[in-house]
């Protein structure tokens, strides 16, 4: 009688989380810090929410977001313009086998959060959540 499979893994291994979080804290001290020589890159603040890696760990997406929300097409076009030299300082800092591709995303979840909160405020929810 044949074995059942194995159901596919539902999310991210521990490796590709703890790697995905070392890359986030990396990416976000070489932003802070201006290690990359773009003026314009380096007057923006921005934020590094998460990253997610594929799971041979060769490719990350940084989900960031601009501080105060504005400027989004900007700070990805400045992300991607000096990418490989975001990558050089990323794997400068780790000690991983190969310096991952790095992609860049605007992080929508603030504005999922945001969302959530106004329909849990509206008056019909909130009614309900008290009974």
């Amino acid at each position: 009688m044949a074995r059942p499979r194995p159901s596919a893994p539902s999310g991210p291994s521990q490796r590709q989380l703890r790697v995905g979080e070392l890359i986030r804290r990396r990416l976000s001290e070489v932003l802070a810090r201006g290690e990359v020589h773009d003026p314009d890159l380096t007057r923006l603040s921005i934020t590094v929410g998460e990253v997610r890696t594929s799971p041979d760990l060769k490719v990350a997406t940084a989900f960031v977001l601009p501080l105060g929300g504005g400027a989004k097409e900007e700070a990805l076009a400045c992300l991607d313009r000096n990418r490989s030299e975001l990558r050089r300082q990323v794997a400068k800092g780790l000690e991983l086998k190969f310096a991952p591709e790095l992609r860049f995303r605007i992080d929508e979840s603030f504005d999922r959060m945001d969302e959530t909160r106004r329909l849990l405020d509206r008056p019909e929810v909130r009614r309900d959540l008290d009974d």
